[in-house]
């Protein structure tokens, strides 16, 4: 790393699903340090029958950030958030709509439509993006059969972070690694697969270029930065998509696989060419972009939402939903008494988690949970013993072992969890950082602006900064006993 006592700064916007974070950085004598100096909600906003995202709010929020920062200098600033959902823009730059939520139910059947198009097979040949009701390819289809007035006036589409990009520098780029998660992009030639977008007859004139991470988009409008030591702040797109940014932070290949734990958990491993074949179909495996031209080979689990939505709902009723107290009683609760597949459509939206996983358990002869306690464990040992199942399917498909699973993300935090994957696994699990989206958006940051000579460098940086905690396996023969049991639960979404 080039010799410097002086310390740089950088800012990494990380918008999530739930909250979103200004979290400031600096590097100094080849140390890392991160400062959270804003967070605020992500609440969605339900009108007219749907659910958006409110953009404008978390706008409002960004400039707050920036407005205490006027008297720092930064060499850079980034922005990273979900992927998937998208903004569009008309004549003159400005928002048409709040952007739809991935959760709202406009995408409901529109595979099904679509496949009659395109085949099923077609289209994985042509993106390598596993199979998912959420993703852009869906949502557009949906938007050209609900709203095409709207669709017709717009000039331009964005992914949710290429819209903040926007209004920081003027500039409207699509950065490379959120745009694979559209199921648009082609990860062979690295840009839009226009033949697939033309069968589909979708607005391929709103598009924009596609741009690899560590692109610098423009410098922070002066209506920002106001004449402040902000100016000419240059604005760096990072692996916007979130999870991209966080395994930019880490090593995870070479038998180690990474678990990026939150409101969704991905799993997988980083790889240098995607892994597209029949096999890979049929798991439903994707094949995301990652940074200097790797490609994250990874499955989408519904993750920590279940939990989420259990404390919401309890919250609504009056109860205790203390995170750490939830942890104390599932820990206390007996194993294996309630299992669910956590991918099972019925948890993608529910009206009410606790209830949904009722029914679950009815329908499959097993008795409903009770407690809080029992239906946390119910949730961290279903998602544990998924990590299991697509764990042994990622190593069928790259024909290795993985010894390690790296767990990154708010989840890493949640000792109980990685005990839990350990055991399941049968394999050591790594623990942190929690900040590695933060740390990898910044990564990139660092070596877009030459404080860095290479990925692995950053990576070393990151680990010396930023130790682990280990976990390892401890009761596997009796996970062993219990997995075939939840494998008969999951849905056949692999025939």
């Amino acid at each position: 790393m080039p010799s410097s006592s002086s310390t740089k700064s950088y800012l990494a916007l990380d918008l999530g699903a739930e909250s979103g974070r200004a979290i400031l950085a600096r590097l100094h004598s080849g140390v890392l340090t991160t400062e959270e100096i804003h967070r605020f909600k992500n609440e969605p906003v339900e009108y007219g029958g749907n659910l958006h995202w409110d953009v404008i709010r978390l706008w409002w929020e960004v400039r707050k950030a920036l407005h205490g920062l006027e008297e720092t200098e930064l060499a850079g600033i980034g922005v990273d958030a979900w992927g998937v959902d998208y903004a569009l823009l008309g004549e003159r730059g400005e928002l048409l709509q709040n952007p739809y939520h991935y959760r709202d139910a406009r995408t409901n059947g529109v595979m099904q439509e679509v496949f009659r198009k395109v085949a099923r097979e077609e289209i994985y040949s042509a993106t390598g993006i596993q199979f998912m009701p959420i993703n852009t390819l869906y949502q557009l289809y949906a938007a050209m059969r609900d709203t095409p007035a709207l669709l017709k006036a717009a000039e331009r589409l964005v992914t949710i972070p290429d819209l903040f990009h926007y209004w920081l520098t003027g500039n409207a780029v699509c950065e490379f690694t959120n745009a694979t998660t559209t199921q648009l992009v082609s990860p062979a030639t690295r840009t839009w697969a226009t033949e697939l977008i033309n069968r589909l007859e979708l607005p391929r004139h709103l598009l924009t270029g596609i741009v690899e991470p560590g692109t610098q988009v423009g410098t922070l409008l002066p209506s920002i930065s106001r004449n402040s030591s902000l100016s000419a702040t240059p604005v760096i797109a990072p692996a916007t998509h979130d999870t991209g940014s966080a395994v930019a932070a880490i090593s995870a290949r070479d038998g180690t696989a990474f678990l990026s734990s939150g409101t969704w958990s991905l799993l997988g491993t980083e790889l240098d060419a995607p892994v597209i074949s029949p096999e890979a179909l049929r798991l439903n495996f994707t094949n995301e972009g990652g940074v200097n031209g790797t490609t994250r080979l990874l499955k989408n689990v519904m993750g920590l939402w279940m939990l989420q939505c259990c404390r919401q709902s309890w919250a609504a009723q009056g109860q205790s939903c203390d995170h750490s107290e939830l942890m104390e009683l599932a820990a206390r609760e007996d194993s294996f008494r309630c299992l669910v597949d956590p991918d099972h459509a019925s948890f993608l939206r529910p009206v009410d988690m606790p209830a949904a996983i009722d029914q679950f358990c009815t329908r499959t002869h097993q008795p409903s949970p009770k407690s809080p306690g029992g239906y946390v464990r119910t949730i961290l040992e279903s998602l544990a013993f998924k990590y299991r199942l697509v764990l042994h399917n990622l190593e069928q498909l790259i024909g290795k072992r993985i010894d390690r699973i790296h767990v990154i993300g708010g989840g890493s935090k949640n000792r109980l969890l990685n005990q839990m994957t350990a055991d399941a696994t049968g394999r050591k699990v790594l623990a942190g950082p929690a900040e590695a989206t933060a740390l990898g958006n910044v990564a990139i940051q660092i070596l877009a602006t030459g404080g860095a000579t290479s990925l692995k460098e950053i990576r070393s940086l990151i680990d010396r900064s930023y130790p682990v905690e280990v976990f390892e396996p401890l009761d596997t023969g009796t996970w062993d006993r219990h997995a075939e049991r939840f494998e008969q639960y999951c849905e056949a979404v692999y025939a």
